[in-house]
């Protein structure tokens, strides 16, 4: 498919036939999404009967015939190579929870154009409607065969982590969970930076993560990976620590690789002398509790629309400020890593994406900065035509070198 990216806007103006106003009538926002965000558009003309010939029957029985005998053919001739299903139940859309299905194809929507926007890459989104782990890996293992990636998105936490494992175990394409890992790896390049800019590196830092969902934990993971000083994670019962009885299979699992230091307690005690708040949780941090950070801290409050730690009181206290917002400096946004991530897969089909593909996007998203680094600059614009192939790129190398490229 080349999605381009189009509004066909259908010229129907009944809401639901209701005899009511349309709501585009006064929201530009509904005025945008009328009709839906994308369309399907041919890469091939057929404008007579050779070209109908060619493009489907009898000629394209030819092509059938080749990929049936040598089936590694269909990555050449037909889109696979380069298109990704976006995959969603819609239990967990945005700040906006567990809609279904239906209410969440205008994100999947907007998270295929921005796949083709940034990344080159053409995108399906997928709503499907059940909830149950199995349904949903054998849906998306039998839809598999049409795609060279799948972007999971929005599914709820712990499902997500079982659903994405169990889809990397079965399928060899790539399967990426982007509300872990995207913001997972823009997240480190925001702090790479701001360690950069104070002289640090990753390992002099002790972070505190309010979040143990699905971002949370990855976050931690890629941290440790990274090879941060030490990083706690809390939840609404407080820091994630082995002595806890009350922890899920994940968290147990989390406790057994963050927290090195022992800390105990409320999320306000684990941030008494922190240097790295990292927010992907929702709420509000009181002040005190960011005045007690230690001295030049970072404070990432990535909630939305309402930060964790609003700017203005952020600050007062820390050297470097982001937050998930567009309409303040430092936006931790998905869109700077998953278009180049899957953009460098696909580009060497790659089996899957690794923990070194991820972090390699990092580097490559942190660098970009490079000597305009700033404390309200320590990550790029999603609109600098510099980030996806550079992130696309550093995958690519990173797939090659640890042995997952099929190209």
């Amino acid at each position: 498919m080349a999605a381009e990216i189009v509004n066909p806007r259908s010229d129907s103006k009944t809401d639901q036939d209701s005899g009511a106003e349309p709501l585009d009538s006064f929201d530009p926002v509904f005025a945008l999404h009328r009709g839906g965000k994308m369309a399907v558009q041919a890469t091939v003309p057929v404008r007579d009967k050779d070209d109908l010939s060619l493009a489907y029957t009898p000629g394209v029985a030819r092509v059938c015939t080749a990929i049936a005998e040598q089936p590694e053919l269909v990555n050449d001739y037909t889109w696979k190579s380069n298109v990704v299903a976006v995959v969603t139940d819609g239990t967990a859309v945005l700040g906006l929870g567990d809609i279904g299905p239906q209410a969440s194809l205008p994100v999947m929507e907007g998270k295929a154009i921005l796949f083709k926007q940034f990344g080159g890459v053409d995108a399906v989104p997928i709503a499907l409607d059940c909830t149950d782990v199995d349904d949903i890996v054998e849906t998306v293992v039998r839809l598999a065969p049409s795609f060279g990636g799948v972007n999971l998105e929005d599914i709820s936490a712990p499902r997500c982590f079982e659903i994405e494992r169990r889809l990397q175990e079965r399928l060899d394409i790539p399967v990426f969970h982007d509300d872990q890992h995207g913001t997972a790896v823009v997240s480190l390049a925001a702090l790479r930076n701001a360690a950069r800019l104070s002289g640090r590196g990753i390992g002099d830092l002790r972070a505190v993560i309010s979040g143990a969902g699905a971002a949370g934990v990855a976050i931690a993971k890629m941290l440790v990976e990274a090879g941060i000083g030490d990083v706690a994670v809390t939840d609404r019962k407080g820091v994630v620590s082995a002595d806890r009885e009350d922890l899920t299979p994940v968290k147990r699992e989390l406790a057994g690789f963050t927290n090195k230091a022992g800390v105990t307690g409320t999320l306000e005690d684990a941030l008494a002398g922190a240097d790295v708040f990292i927010g992907v949780s929702g709420g509000t941090v009181p002040e005190e509790a960011v005045a007690s950070m230690a001295e030049g801290a970072f404070v990432f409050a990535m909630a939305n629309p309402n930060p964790e730690v609003h700017p203005d009181v952020a600050h007062k206290y820390a050297a470097v400020v982001a937050t998930g917002r567009s309409d303040f400096p430092n936006q931790i946004n998905n869109v700077l890593a998953f278009p180049g991530i899957f953009a460098g897969a696909l580009q060497v089909r790659a089996t899957r994406i690794t923990e070194g593909m991820k972090i390699a996007a990092a580097e490559a998203l942190a660098a970009v900065v490079g000597d305009d680094l700033a404390a309200d600059y320590v990550i790029p614009s999603p609109f600098d035509e510099r980030v996806a192939p550079a992130v696309t790129a550093a995958v690519a190398a990173a797939a090659r070198a640890e042995g997952v490229a099929r190209l």
